[in-house]
Protein backbone atom coordinates (compact mmCIF):
# COMPACT_ATOMS: atom_id res chain seq x y z
CA UNK A 1 0.00 0.00 0.00
CA UNK A 2 1.05 3.35 -0.38
CA UNK A 3 1.77 5.77 2.66
CA UNK A 4 -0.46 8.18 2.65
CA UNK A 5 0.53 9.98 5.98
CA UNK A 6 1.62 13.36 5.90
CA UNK A 7 2.52 16.41 8.23
CA UNK A 8 1.26 18.37 5.60
CA UNK A 9 -2.33 19.87 4.99
CA UNK A 10 -2.92 17.24 1.98
CA UNK A 11 -2.72 13.81 1.63
CA UNK A 12 -1.27 11.88 -1.05
CA UNK A 13 -4.92 10.95 -2.02
CA UNK A 14 -5.25 14.77 -2.49
CA UNK A 15 -2.01 15.18 -4.43
CA UNK A 16 -3.18 12.87 -7.02
CA UNK A 17 -6.03 13.97 -7.30
CA UNK A 18 -4.88 17.88 -7.99
CA UNK A 19 -2.17 16.07 -10.07
CA UNK A 20 -4.94 13.88 -12.15
CA UNK A 21 -2.79 11.01 -11.81
CA UNK A 22 -3.12 7.76 -9.42
CA UNK A 23 -2.08 7.79 -6.14
CA UNK A 24 0.56 5.07 -6.28
CA UNK A 25 2.12 7.51 -9.21
CA UNK A 26 2.11 10.14 -6.81
CA UNK A 27 3.69 7.19 -4.38
CA UNK A 28 6.55 6.39 -7.23
CA UNK A 29 7.33 9.98 -7.38
CA UNK A 30 7.51 10.17 -3.53
CA UNK A 31 10.08 6.53 -3.99
CA UNK A 32 12.76 7.45 -6.31
CA UNK A 33 11.16 5.68 -9.30
CA UNK A 34 11.95 5.94 -12.63
CA UNK A 35 8.78 4.96 -14.49
CA UNK A 36 7.11 8.53 -14.05
CA UNK A 37 6.79 10.93 -16.78
CA UNK A 38 9.03 13.84 -16.44
CA UNK A 39 6.10 16.60 -16.81
CA UNK A 40 3.55 13.88 -14.28
CA UNK A 41 6.93 14.14 -11.90
CA UNK A 42 7.87 17.59 -11.99
CA UNK A 43 3.73 18.61 -11.45
CA UNK A 44 4.02 16.06 -8.14
CA UNK A 45 7.24 17.19 -7.26
CA UNK A 46 5.45 20.77 -7.57
CA UNK A 47 1.82 19.86 -5.29
CA UNK A 48 3.84 18.52 -2.68
CA UNK A 49 6.32 21.33 -2.30
CA UNK A 50 3.44 23.99 -2.43
CA UNK A 51 1.54 21.85 0.40
CA UNK A 52 4.37 21.50 2.58
CA UNK A 53 4.33 17.68 2.37
CA UNK A 54 6.06 15.53 4.22
CA UNK A 55 5.57 11.74 5.04
CA UNK A 56 5.87 10.96 8.67
CA UNK A 57 5.98 6.93 8.68
CA UNK A 58 8.80 4.94 7.27
CA UNK A 59 8.32 2.92 4.13
CA UNK A 60 9.23 -0.60 3.65
CA UNK A 61 12.05 0.29 0.77
CA UNK A 62 13.85 2.28 3.20
CA UNK A 63 17.43 1.01 3.83
CA UNK A 64 19.72 1.21 6.51
CA UNK A 65 22.01 3.60 5.00
CA UNK A 66 23.92 6.56 5.55
CA UNK A 67 24.72 8.52 2.28
CA UNK A 68 27.95 10.91 2.19
CA UNK A 69 28.50 12.89 -0.53
CA UNK A 70 31.54 14.52 -2.29
CA UNK A 71 32.76 16.56 -4.63
CA UNK A 72 35.52 14.61 -4.84
CA UNK A 73 36.90 11.49 -3.08
CA UNK A 74 40.33 11.41 -3.80
CA UNK A 75 41.56 12.84 -0.69
CA UNK A 76 43.34 11.79 2.53
CA UNK A 77 41.01 14.72 3.66
CA UNK A 78 37.99 13.10 2.62
CA UNK A 79 39.15 9.75 4.08
CA UNK A 80 39.50 11.66 7.76
CA UNK A 81 35.22 11.97 7.14
CA UNK A 82 34.37 8.85 5.72
CA UNK A 83 36.08 7.07 8.74
CA UNK A 84 33.99 9.79 11.49
CA UNK A 85 30.92 8.57 9.34
CA UNK A 86 31.34 5.04 9.62
CA UNK A 87 32.05 5.19 13.01
CA UNK A 88 28.35 6.17 14.13
CA UNK A 89 26.59 4.18 11.53
CA UNK A 90 28.55 0.96 12.30
CA UNK A 91 27.59 1.95 16.09
CA UNK A 92 23.61 2.25 14.96
CA UNK A 93 23.56 -0.94 12.59
CA UNK A 94 23.74 1.39 9.26
CA UNK A 95 25.79 0.87 6.12
CA UNK A 96 27.87 3.89 4.15
CA UNK A 97 26.96 4.75 0.98
CA UNK A 98 29.60 6.98 -0.80
CA UNK A 99 28.82 9.33 -3.61
CA UNK A 100 30.75 11.54 -5.62
CA UNK A 101 28.79 14.55 -7.21
CA UNK A 102 28.70 17.94 -8.48
CA UNK A 103 31.16 20.74 -7.88
CA UNK A 104 32.65 21.68 -3.81
CA UNK A 105 29.56 24.03 -3.51
CA UNK A 106 26.53 21.95 -4.12
CA UNK A 107 25.61 18.13 -5.41
CA UNK A 108 25.03 17.54 -9.42
CA UNK A 109 21.39 17.46 -10.73
CA UNK A 110 21.66 13.60 -10.86
CA UNK A 111 22.11 12.85 -7.69
CA UNK A 112 18.98 13.27 -5.97
CA UNK A 113 17.39 10.61 -7.96
CA UNK A 114 19.91 8.20 -6.99
CA UNK A 115 19.26 8.87 -3.42
CA UNK A 116 15.53 9.19 -3.45
CA UNK A 117 15.59 5.28 -5.00
CA UNK A 118 18.38 4.59 -1.82
CA UNK A 119 16.22 6.56 0.26
CA UNK A 120 18.90 6.22 3.30
CA UNK A 121 18.57 7.08 7.18
CA UNK A 122 19.82 10.99 6.06
CA UNK A 123 22.83 12.14 4.05
CA UNK A 124 25.98 14.06 5.32
CA UNK A 125 26.93 16.62 1.86
CA UNK A 126 30.22 18.05 1.81
CA UNK A 127 29.24 21.03 0.15
CA UNK A 128 27.63 24.55 0.94
CA UNK A 129 24.37 24.67 -0.71
CA UNK A 130 21.42 22.61 -1.41
CA UNK A 131 19.04 24.19 -4.81
CA UNK A 132 15.47 24.60 -2.66
CA UNK A 133 13.89 21.91 -4.84
CA UNK A 134 16.37 19.25 -3.50
CA UNK A 135 15.87 20.43 0.11
CA UNK A 136 12.02 20.09 -0.52
CA UNK A 137 12.31 16.81 -1.94
CA UNK A 138 14.66 15.59 0.88
CA UNK A 139 12.00 17.10 3.05
CA UNK A 140 9.31 15.24 1.60
CA UNK A 141 10.39 12.16 1.91
CA UNK A 142 11.27 12.79 5.70
CA UNK A 143 15.10 11.91 4.81
CA UNK A 144 17.38 14.42 7.58
CA UNK A 145 20.76 16.15 5.84
CA UNK A 146 23.43 17.81 7.35
CA UNK A 147 26.36 19.77 5.33
CA UNK A 148 29.25 19.10 7.08
CA UNK A 149 32.81 21.47 6.93
CA UNK A 150 30.81 23.62 4.33
CA UNK A 151 32.56 25.75 1.40
CA UNK A 152 30.61 28.66 2.19
CA UNK A 153 28.05 29.77 4.14
CA UNK A 154 24.54 27.82 4.67
CA UNK A 155 21.27 28.67 4.39
CA UNK A 156 19.92 29.03 8.02
CA UNK A 157 17.50 26.17 7.63
CA UNK A 158 20.22 24.05 6.69
CA UNK A 159 21.61 22.44 9.04
CA UNK A 160 25.54 22.05 9.58
CA UNK A 161 29.22 20.98 11.47
CA UNK A 162 31.79 23.17 11.23
CA UNK A 163 34.90 24.41 12.75
CA UNK A 164 36.67 27.55 14.04
CA UNK A 165 38.78 28.41 10.71
CA UNK A 166 39.61 32.01 11.94
CA UNK A 167 40.99 31.01 15.10
CA UNK A 168 43.11 27.88 13.54
CA UNK A 169 44.51 30.47 10.96
CA UNK A 170 45.01 33.43 13.75
CA UNK A 171 46.76 29.89 15.39
CA UNK A 172 49.11 29.23 13.17
CA UNK A 173 50.28 32.84 12.48
CA UNK A 174 50.66 33.84 15.54
CA UNK A 175 52.92 30.67 16.53
CA UNK A 176 55.61 31.95 13.77
CA UNK A 177 55.39 35.69 14.57
CA UNK A 178 56.04 34.09 18.44
CA UNK A 179 59.11 32.59 16.91
CA UNK A 180 60.28 35.55 15.56
CA UNK A 181 59.17 35.85 12.02
CA UNK A 182 58.35 39.17 10.21
CA UNK A 183 57.56 37.69 6.12
CA UNK A 184 55.41 35.59 6.55
CA UNK A 185 53.28 34.58 3.56
CA UNK A 186 50.01 32.62 2.90
CA UNK A 187 49.24 30.02 0.27
CA UNK A 188 45.22 29.95 1.40
CA UNK A 189 42.46 27.46 -0.55
CA UNK A 190 40.14 28.65 -3.13
CA UNK A 191 38.98 32.48 -2.92
CA UNK A 192 35.19 31.35 -3.60
CA UNK A 193 35.40 28.80 -0.22
CA UNK A 194 34.26 29.91 3.06
CA UNK A 195 36.59 28.15 4.96
CA UNK A 196 39.74 29.80 2.84
CA UNK A 197 38.62 33.48 3.38
CA UNK A 198 38.13 32.18 7.23
CA UNK A 199 42.03 31.53 7.54
CA UNK A 200 43.10 33.94 5.85
CA UNK A 201 40.69 36.65 7.97
CA UNK A 202 42.72 34.84 10.68
CA UNK A 203 46.37 35.57 9.33
CA UNK A 204 45.53 38.94 8.65
CA UNK A 205 44.33 39.48 12.05
CA UNK A 206 47.62 37.99 13.66
CA UNK A 207 49.27 40.26 11.56
CA UNK A 208 47.74 43.58 12.59
CA UNK A 209 47.78 42.32 16.24
CA UNK A 210 51.67 42.30 15.84
CA UNK A 211 52.01 45.15 13.71
CA UNK A 212 53.23 43.58 10.89
CA UNK A 213 52.21 44.71 7.32
CA UNK A 214 50.45 41.88 5.50
CA UNK A 215 52.51 42.35 2.09
CA UNK A 216 49.81 41.60 -0.64
CA UNK A 217 52.70 39.09 -3.00
CA UNK A 218 52.69 36.78 0.36
CA UNK A 219 49.12 36.29 -0.01
CA UNK A 220 48.00 33.86 -2.38
CA UNK A 221 45.16 31.67 -2.85
CA UNK A 222 45.24 27.94 -3.21
CA UNK A 223 43.61 24.69 -4.29
CA UNK A 224 44.38 22.49 -1.48
CA UNK A 225 46.59 20.24 -3.35
CA UNK A 226 49.67 19.11 -3.35
CA UNK A 227 50.62 20.59 -6.72
CA UNK A 228 48.82 23.91 -6.08
CA UNK A 229 51.05 24.22 -3.06
CA UNK A 230 54.53 23.26 -5.20
CA UNK A 231 53.56 25.88 -7.95
CA UNK A 232 52.31 28.71 -5.48
CA UNK A 233 55.54 28.06 -2.84
CA UNK A 234 57.96 28.09 -5.62
CA UNK A 235 56.87 31.12 -6.88
CA UNK A 236 56.69 32.55 -3.46
CA UNK A 237 60.41 31.25 -2.38
CA UNK A 238 61.71 32.50 -5.85
CA UNK A 239 60.64 36.13 -4.54
CA UNK A 240 63.69 38.49 -4.24
CA UNK A 241 62.73 39.04 -0.72
CA UNK A 242 61.21 35.22 0.06
CA UNK A 243 59.70 34.84 3.36
CA UNK A 244 60.81 32.87 6.09
CA UNK A 245 57.80 31.19 7.09
CA UNK A 246 55.01 29.83 4.94
CA UNK A 247 51.37 29.17 6.56
CA UNK A 248 49.59 26.92 4.08
CA UNK A 249 45.73 26.28 4.31
CA UNK A 250 46.03 22.24 3.91
CA UNK A 251 48.35 20.22 5.15
CA UNK A 252 48.41 18.75 1.39
CA UNK A 253 49.20 22.18 0.41
CA UNK A 254 52.05 22.50 2.65
CA UNK A 255 53.52 19.25 1.44
CA UNK A 256 54.19 21.29 -1.87
CA UNK A 257 55.68 23.67 -0.16
CA UNK A 258 57.80 21.57 1.45
CA UNK A 259 58.54 20.12 -1.98
CA UNK A 260 59.48 23.42 -3.58
CA UNK A 261 61.66 24.38 -1.05
CA UNK A 262 63.95 20.82 -0.96
CA UNK A 263 64.30 21.51 -4.88
CA UNK A 264 65.37 25.19 -4.33
CA UNK A 265 67.76 23.79 -1.54
CA UNK A 266 66.01 25.65 1.58
CA UNK A 267 66.26 24.06 4.42
CA UNK A 268 63.11 23.27 6.47
CA UNK A 269 62.45 24.47 9.21
CA UNK A 270 66.36 26.11 9.62
CA UNK A 271 65.83 28.20 6.26
CA UNK A 272 61.83 28.32 6.33
CA UNK A 273 59.11 27.20 8.57
CA UNK A 274 56.03 25.89 7.26
CA UNK A 275 52.36 25.35 9.03
CA UNK A 276 49.78 23.30 7.53
CA UNK A 277 46.48 22.68 8.44
CA UNK A 278 44.02 20.41 9.22
CA UNK A 279 46.56 17.33 10.67
CA UNK A 280 45.68 14.50 8.17
CA UNK A 281 47.99 11.26 8.77
CA UNK A 282 50.18 12.28 6.46
CA UNK A 283 51.11 15.37 8.58
CA UNK A 284 53.33 13.52 10.91
CA UNK A 285 55.26 11.47 8.71
CA UNK A 286 56.64 13.81 6.49
CA UNK A 287 60.41 15.05 6.69
CA UNK A 288 60.21 17.12 9.09
CA UNK A 289 57.03 16.32 10.91
CA UNK A 290 54.52 19.17 10.00
CA UNK A 291 53.37 21.49 11.96
CA UNK A 292 49.73 22.12 11.82
CA UNK A 293 46.00 23.45 12.71
CA UNK A 294 44.18 19.96 13.95
CA UNK A 295 40.80 20.37 12.09
CA UNK A 296 38.53 17.54 14.01
CA UNK A 297 37.45 15.91 10.64
CA UNK A 298 36.80 12.52 11.85
CA UNK A 299 34.75 14.47 14.93
CA UNK A 300 32.92 16.78 12.81
CA UNK A 301 31.78 13.80 10.42
CA UNK A 302 30.78 11.94 13.61
CA UNK A 303 28.47 14.95 14.92
CA UNK A 304 27.04 15.38 11.69
CA UNK A 305 25.90 11.12 11.99
CA UNK A 306 24.63 12.08 15.37
CA UNK A 307 22.84 14.96 14.61
CA UNK A 308 21.55 13.45 11.24
CA UNK A 309 19.97 10.93 13.64
CA UNK A 310 18.58 12.96 16.49
CA UNK A 311 16.71 15.12 13.52
CA UNK A 312 15.48 11.29 11.98
CA UNK A 313 14.14 10.91 15.35
CA UNK A 314 12.35 14.01 15.59
CA UNK A 315 14.20 15.52 18.45
CA UNK A 316 15.16 19.24 18.53
CA UNK A 317 18.37 19.98 18.05
CA UNK A 318 21.18 23.06 16.99
CA UNK A 319 21.43 23.51 13.25
CA UNK A 320 24.84 25.07 13.47
CA UNK A 321 28.08 23.17 15.38
CA UNK A 322 31.36 24.87 15.16
CA UNK A 323 34.34 22.48 17.10
CA UNK A 324 36.90 24.07 18.08
CA UNK A 325 40.72 23.85 16.30
CA UNK A 326 44.42 23.22 17.82
CA UNK A 327 48.10 24.00 17.30
CA UNK A 328 49.97 20.90 17.25
CA UNK A 329 53.43 21.77 16.89
CA UNK A 330 55.95 19.46 15.22
CA UNK A 331 59.27 19.92 13.59
CA UNK A 332 58.76 21.98 10.44
CA UNK A 333 58.82 25.22 12.48
CA UNK A 334 61.63 27.22 14.34
CA UNK A 335 62.72 30.67 14.30
CA UNK A 336 63.67 32.10 11.37
CA UNK A 337 67.86 32.36 10.15
CA UNK A 338 69.76 35.30 12.08
CA UNK A 339 69.85 37.91 9.34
Amino acid sequence: MPDDEGTGRITLAEVARQAGVSISTVSKVLNGRQDVAPPTRIKVERLLETHAYRRTTRSSNEAPLIEIVFHELDSVWALELIRGVENVAKANHASVVLTESGTRHSPGPDWIDGVLQRRPLGVVLVFSALPQQVKHQLRARSIPFVIVDPAGDPDPDVPSVGSANWSGGLAATRHLIDLGHRRIGIISGPGDMLCSLARLDGYRSAMGMAGLPADPGLVQFGDFHVEGGYERGTAMLTMPDRPTAIFAGSDLQALGVLEAARVLGLRVPHDLSVVGYDDVQLARWSSPALTTVHQPLRQMAEEAVQLLLRLRAGRPSATRLELATSLVVRNSTAPPPAA
